[in-house]
């Protein structure tokens, strides 16, 4: 994942529909703090993501990241602290004390097995879980005071692809044309998306 914000001045790059998802579900719990500056929304704030791949975990720590978070990338062998600067390997630390110190919790292990300790879980923390697996036990997660639990992200997901879908086509019917042709939705119109579970 390379974290860039722009293609060129005015052409904005696609970001990956998963991880934007998660920002908006974040935005929607009200951890984003719009009085703050730009790239200061969640300035004073900490994220744990359970998850490195690809498709999800990076690009989500780098979007994080860009708005002020402090963001701990937990994968199997390493954890990664991110920051709107630089990432580092953390050497001193485990992923308990990085959940410990967390007010918003990203799980996406691909493991029916993987379970986040609740014990680790803050009074107030957001928890959002990107697996199709459930890395959670709800029950017991929901006795932590004030916890927020988003269980699933898939519905927010297609609707990113079907703005990424969107931005795509504006960029493409627009490129190098004024604004007097810009293209927009006819109201009448509907977008529809398919995907397919193997």
């Amino acid at each position: 994942y390379r974290n860039v914000r722009y293609l060129e001045p005015g052409v904005k790059c696609l970001v990956p529909c998963t991880a934007l998802a998660v920002v908006k579900i974040l935005e929607a719990c009200g951890q984003y703090n719009f009085k703050n500056p730009l790239r200061q929304h969640l300035a004073n704030t900490t994220v744990s993501i359970i998850n490195r791949s690809e498709i999800m975990g990076r690009p989500l720590a780098a979007m994080l990241a860009n708005d002020g978070a402090t963001v701990y990338s937990i994968d199997v062998n390493s954890i990664y602290k991110v920051t709107h600067n630089s990432h580092l390997v953390v050497h001193d630390s485990t992923p308990e004390a990085c959940v410990r110190r967390s007010s918003i919790v990203i799980t996406g292990v691909p493991s029916i097995s993987y379970r986040l300790p609740t014990e680790w879980v803050q009074p107030n923390t957001v928890v959002v879980n990107v697996a199709s697996f459930k890395n959670v036990d709800e029950a017991s997660l929901l006795k932590v005071p004030g916890v927020r639990y988003v269980p699933q992200v898939g519905k927010v997901t297609v609707s990113m692809l079907e703005r990424n879908l969107v931005r795509l086509h504006q960029q493409f019917h627009n490129h190098g044309r004024n604004k007097k042709n810009v293209w927009y939705a006819h109201p009448g119109w509907q977008f529809y998306t398919a995907a397919a579970v193997t």
